[in-house]
């Protein structure tokens, strides 16, 4: 018997891709502390590009206004670079403007490759930069200053009169067309991150959803609303339906109490029975390799014991009279 081409296609077994499946479970690795870093990271820069840049623009500007020295009446008779006045040496610019002159030589030979700034307000800038404000100074103060004001808001809302100022903000946010979209989306996603309020799951049920025949896994979160458990006429209860291979999303349901089974699983297991698809599988949740090994050869026993018989084995065999030896 010749069998067609398309009942070989069907047939035929795909072989493995280990290459592709080596791939695949190193991106299932690395990507999580990836992603981790390029988020810390992108935060870090929204930080220092928003906070620490104007903060640390504004500390540079207000100390060099406070230690520069410019003094316009030096008279330079003799045109030089370097003049003495009131016992400090100065240096001319080109546009005729003077500044001390270990101020300029500093400023200089830190600089390295760059061009030397040609006013007296760079050069000051420059010199705070490099005398008060170096980054491994900067940014650790930045930090600790940034945590203890984080500290302190948040220490001044958890009270009466921060609360109300609070509120009172959000209310004039809520008044503006086009912000208060953009502020609710952003509010919403803070809150969901740094709540301190977890969903609190009792225990690990399955429900028919989503129709009779197929099951779910589901997390009980609590009891339902009064008026669905009026209309059921039995409790009822709320049941989170996570979604593979992402479990933080899912489907909130009312379901009644008897339609659910409670399943010997812990919350770690369902979660890990979820991320995985269906593959991990809790241990208690296994059928006994033993006893289903024992049952596959009593039925293959028993198909071949059936087999065997022979065609009207379960017949009776015909009776056949002998005849009598004479006496």
């Amino acid at each position: 018997m010749s069998l067609s081409p398309n009942q070989l296609e069907i047939g035929r077994v795909k072989p493995p891709r280990p290459f592709r499946r080596a791939v695949l479970r190193g991106l299932a690795v690395i990507l999580p502390p990836l992603l981790t870093i390029a988020i810390l990271i992108w935060v870090w820069n929204a930080v220092q590009q928003y906070v620490l840049v104007p903060v640390e623009s504004g500390a540079r500007i207000s100390i060099a206004w406070a230690i520069s020295d410019n003094p316009e009446d030096i008279s330079n008779l003799n045109n030089d670079r370097v003049v003495y006045h009131n016992n400090v040496q100065y240096r001319q610019l080109e546009h005729g403007q003077y500044v001390p002159l270990h101020v300029y030589d500093t400023v200089r030979a830190k600089l390295g490759t760059e061009p030397m700034p040609n006013t007296t307000e760079g050069i000051w800038r420059r010199y705070v930069d490099i005398m008060y404000l170096p980054q491994y100074v900067v940014i650790p103060v930045f930090l600790c200053v940034f945590v203890l004001l984080l500290y302190l808001l948040g220490k001044f809302l958890a009270g009466s009169l921060g609360r109300m100022l609070w509120n009172f903000f959000e209310l004039v946010i809520h008044r503006l067309p086009i912000i208060r979209n953009v502020y609710s989306s952003v509010k919403q996603v803070t809150d969901f991150v740094f709540s301190e309020q977890e969903v609190q799951f009792t225990r690990v049920v399955a429900v028919e959803y989503p129709r009779k025949g197929i099951w779910s896994i589901g997390f009980v979160t609590g009891q339902s609303l009064i008026d669905i458990r009026s209309a059921a006429n039995e409790d009822v209860l709320t049941v989170l339906i996570p979604t593979s291979p992402m479990p933080v999303t899912g489907f909130t349901i009312t379901v009644r109490k008897s339609d659910t089974v409670d399943l010997d699983v812990s919350i770690d297991q369902a979660i890990q029975f979820i991320v995985s698809c269906g593959v991990v599988i809790p241990p208690q949740q296994l059928e006994n390799e033993d006893s289903a090994a024992d049952e596959e050869n009593e039925t293959a026993a028993s198909d071949t014991s059936d087999n065997n018989e022979p065609d009207g084995a379960n017949l009776s065999a015909p009776v056949v009279n002998q005849p009598s030896e004479p006496k």
